[in-house]
């Protein structure tokens, strides 16, 4: 048996982990838990708790406590090999808080391995519920900070992104101003992933480089707290924050707890956490500045990495800090799958194969014909008016019409990635629909470079065992080299490459001015 490691990602309906030996270079064990299912006392729907404001949108963190007993108890049933595991690092779902009162420093250094977690923090949370990423209560909130803070391109340029509902720091501000005595008994404001990495380590844990960028909070460039965003925000933050820390980083040793009632090597090394789409940038193997990957599933995201932190003016792309160093960039589509089922059900077409044989049947640049699939209000760009916009385009054509839809959504990348100034290499593509080889194919021609498939179960919960390892390898000063470290890990699907075609990627050079024309007509109309 080699050097194992164990990584955890606690997202918004489930916790899962992943064993990686790292001397094999393999997964050697995986199990997710269902919130619903699992802990139905809870009473959430995935993972959500109800509430009569279908904006609010939060969760219990009493629940990701025990989630979290209940996983180690599976794991040690399942005869992972827990005391030899040699660091434990972690995920957390972005953007999600955790308010705690001062008694919780006393009882996570005292963590009782005779009681439940959920026993053990009994009286520790000044708030109940934690406002997670679904939330969209907060833009009035929103609005006041950008406007303290000089508008979008200033919020952007200095945080990573301009505020979202979502984000923790407006999130903080409507907590403030709604329950301002409950606000002034927390001591302690984590996120989740530092709140799990919390119960691990027994102590306070930091909040990394990369979700501490989601909080609309953190200067992006000089990684620390921005003062004029705390200022924005609520009075005396600072002082309820934690320390920032690079992702991995070692807090300490693991709390006695686990390594009492699980077996957990008591030697192993309990890490700082990072956010779940941090850490699915490490398992999906972007460790180097200019790896582009695209998740396609109900919406599309492109995940970039960047040397430099660039942002952008307009407010609609995302920029973390890297876990590996450098700065990833999240750009979110929400008109992915949900618009290319859309057009599949409009036009009655049995399955995707036929679906992708009416793609083949026209010329790329489907002759000028270009479409806007906003089947709903899209993220990006803003697009608040949903509508299905067509331009030159036949609505009785139906090929033109399946050919429009994936070259709409692969030109919308292009464009809307250019502040990144980063040219792709490579992009691998993940998700469900990255088994259809003709989205594939307009991707790799729209974008000029080689596709790749990758299938990477649970890359959240991977990228965190490499982020443990990594922090292990640190810390004995073995001075790991990431691309190495991800490399068996992360390997491309044999024989999936598709190759750009030449011409066509001249025709789309030309065609993405005439698309930037259509969104812009469409979203500011004369």
């Amino acid at each position: 048996m080699g050097k194992l490691f164990l990584g955890l990602d606690s997202s918004t309906q489930s916790l899962s982990a992943v064993v990686i030996d790292l001397d094999a270079g393999k997964v050697v064990y995986e199990h997710s838990l269902n919130f619903d299912q699992a802990l139905p006392q809870f009473k959430t729907k995935n993972g959500v708790l109800p509430n009569r404001d279908p904006l609010v949108k939060h969760g219990n963190p009493l629940l990701w406590a025990a989630a979290l007993d209940l996983l180690f108890a599976q794991m040690k049933k399942d005869k992972v090999a827990l005391k030899n595991i040699l660091a434990v690092s972690g995920s957390g779902q972005q953007h999600g808080s955790v308010y705690l009162n001062e008694q919780v420093v006393a009882a996570l250094a005292a963590l009782d391995p005779k009681k439940s977690l959920v026993e053990n923090l009994d009286g520790v949370f000044a708030r109940k519920t934690s406002p997670i990423w679904m939330d969209s209560s907060t833009s009035k909130e929103c609005e006041e900070i950008r406007k303290k803070l000089g508008g979008v391109k200033y919020t952007a340029s200095r945080t990573g992104s301009d505020t979202f509902e979502r984000f923790t720091g407006p999130q903080i501000r409507k907590f403030y101003k709604t329950e301002s005595k409950a606000y002034e008994k927390t001591a302690h404001i984590a996120l989740v992933s530092s709140f799990m990495a919390s119960l691990l380590a027994g102590k306070i844990a930091p909040i990394d480089f990369g979700d501490g960028a989601g909080t609309n909070l953190m200067d992006i460039r000089k990684r620390n707290w921005n003062h004029d965003a705390l200022k924005a925000t609520a009075p005396g933050l600072i002082k309820k924050l934690p320390l920032l820390a690079d992702s991995g980083k070692v807090i300490g040793p693991v709390s006695a707890y686990f390594t009492t009632k699980y077996g957990l090597n008591p030697e192993a090394l309990a890490t700082v956490w990072t956010g779940d789409n941090p850490a699915s940038v490490i398992g999906l193997g972007l460790v180097k500045p200019g790896q582009v990957a695209i998740s396609l599933g109900t919406s599309d995201t492109f995940f970039g990495t960047m040397a430099q932190g660039q942002t952008d003016e307009n407010g609609e792309g995302h920029v973390f800090g890297s876990p590996t160093g450098g700065y990833m960039t999240l750009i979110c589509f929400k008109n992915g799958s949900l618009a290319r089922e859309k057009i599949r059900e409009l036009y009655k077409i049995s399955d995707w194969k036929k679906f992708g044989e009416l793609v083949q049947s026209v010329p790329p640049g489907n002759n000028g014909s270009i479409m806007l699939p906003w089947f709903e209000a899209e993220i990006v760009p803003r697009a608040k008016q949903p509508g299905l916009r067509r331009f030159n385009l036949d609505e009785k054509n139906i090929a033109a019409n399946c050919r429009a839809i994936f070259e709409a959504q692969a030109l919308s990348m292009r464009l809307h990635s250019q502040w990144m100034g980063v040219a792709p290499e490579q992009i691998l593509a993940t998700g469900g629909a990255a088994n259809n080889p003709q989205l594939l194919q307009v991707i790799a021609d729209v974008m000029n470079c080689r596709v790749l498939r990758i299938e990477v179960s649970k890359s959240a919960a991977l990228g965190a065992a490499l982020q443990a390892a990594h922090g292990w390898l640190t810390t004995a000063s073995k001075n790991p080299k990431w691309d190495k470290l991800v490399a068996p890990f992360t390997k491309p699907v044999p024989g999936s490459e598709v190759k750009p075609d030449k011409k066509a990627a001249h025709i789309y050079d030309a065609m993405l001015d005439k698309y930037a024309d259509c969104e812009s007509e469409a979203l500011d109309p004369v």
